[in-house]
């Protein structure tokens, strides 16, 4: 009988079904945090065998003690899942639990903070690639919390880049293209444009990210990136900042806060249009947050949370036509499950939405969505703009699936900044 239960164990690895990723499936979940350990604006990459750590964070608004565990899910390079089962890419035992809580204090707002090291030396991936990190209830897979996406990597194809300006004229002074050489010579490569796999994120976010991208020219032992089109990104522009880190001193982009019994509301100065403005740059968290407090408290489980209202005067003093608007940034998880659309107030003439955010220092902007599209994007055209000056980082991923591989392998990955990068 056990050949039996084993055979079922591998069939149940191999026939994952596929997971949202990087999306919260309870409301009373928030503030979902996992970054490289000491980092909180680091995207949560691991290198295979090192002593390195993420840390992992999140509360449940919902003030009781629940017995939440972590699993891991290999994805491919398009973060399919992989027809591997669980034992072929995780060491140790297939679940972890999560055994790091604290209550709430000072906060009026009550909540328990959850927070974990990764990877457990009893629970750890074996093998690069895309990860998925599944946090769930009960010991029950089937009670999916939220999922958030990890990347392991085994560094065997270093990447050298640079960030140029576009040749041609319609993407000249709004994009920002992404010229890159791929070192195989540790490869054992028969078909490179059918093994290797290339992908690029721009600041961090897969809403936009490039896919599928395929050398320009291929020579021994080195593959090269270099079209006007397959590696071009918009520019945008530096995002807008709020400064949350204290609710009783109210920073620059704080227009009033009420108080009231048990709860605050913070109302956010509103914004204009700036995709008319001059460029202007200046230092910006490329989108993300990170969770602090200027009152000597811990953010982690002393930080409180505020209801906040944002407002944007669109151009025109009238709705964007034909266009969905957005609060955008990690924020609202880049728009994940429609966070921060917006709605048009009539008698204010502006798009309002609010959001439950904890004491912290946040990036964001606006975007618009065109919902009749078979493939809607987020743009900044209509209310942010594009420019070729933008700070923006770039992460360039390259998979490489050997003959007789079923899942894609993460073997190198560097990143450049458009500042830093150019020649």
């Amino acid at each position: 009988m056990k050949p039996f239960f084993l055979a079922l164990a591998l069939l149940a690895g191999c026939t994952a079904v596929a997971q949202e990723p990087d999306h919260i499936y309870r409301d009373h979940i928030s503030t979902v945090k996992l970054y490289v350990s000491g980092n909180p604006l680091a995207y949560p990459i691991w290198k295979l065998n090192s002593t390195e750590t993420l840390e992992l964070h999140f509360d449940d608004l919902d003030p009781v003690v629940r017995n939440y565990s972590y699993t891991y899910q290999l994805c491919n390079a398009d973060w399919t899942p992989a027809i591997l089962s669980q034992f072929d890419y995780i060491k140790g035992f297939s679940q972890q639990r999560i055994t790091t809580y604290r209550n709430s204090s000072i906060a009026y707002t009550r909540y328990i903070h959850y927070q974990a090291v990764l990877p457990d030396r009893n629970c750890r991936p074996s093998r690069p690639g895309n990860y998925l990190l599944k946090v769930f209830a009960d010991g029950d897979t089937s009670k999916l919390i939220f999922t958030r996406r990890l990347l392991v990597l085994e560094d065997r194809a270093p990447v050298a880049a640079q960030i140029q300006q576009p040749f041609n004229g319609q993407y000249f002074r709004t994009h920002q293209k992404i010229q890159f050489t791929v070192n195989t010579a540790a490869l054992n490569l028969v078909n490179a444009a059918q093994q290797i796999n290339v992908c690029i994120l721009q600041n961090n976010r897969w809403d936009n990210y490039l896919h599928n991208i395929r050398p320009t020219f291929m020579r021994p032992g080195m593959l090269e990136f270099n079209t006007e089109e397959d590696a071009l990104f918009p520019g945008g522009r530096e995002w807008r900042w709020l400064d949350l880190r204290s609710f009783r001193l109210q920073s620059d982009r704080v227009a009033k806060v009420d108080y009231a019994a048990g709860k605050t509301d913070v109302y956010v100065v509103s914004d204009q249009d700036r995709s008319r403005l001059r460029f202007v740059y200046y230092l910006d968290n490329n989108g993300m947050y990170y969770n602090a407090t200027l009152d000597n408290n811990n953010p982690l489980w002393q930080g409180d949370y505020a209801t906040v209202h944002f407002s944007y005067i669109p151009p025109g003093g009238g709705p964007i036509r034909g266009k969905d608007v957005y609060l955008f940034g990690e924020l609202t998880g880049y728009g994940d499950g429609g966070k921060g659309k917006m709605g048009y107030n009539e008698a204010t003439g502006m798009y309002e939405t609010t959001l439950f955010l904890k004491q912290g220092y946040y990036d964001y902007s606006y975007i618009t969505i065109d919902p009749m599209s078979d493939h809607p994007r987020p743009s900044f055209s209509d209310t942010e703009g594009n420019f070729w000056d933008t700070e923006n980082t770039y992460t360039i991923l390259v998979y490489y699936q050997a003959l007789g591989d079923r899942a894609d392998k993460l073997i190198g990955l560097t990143k450049v900044n458009s500042l830093t990068a150019r020649p």
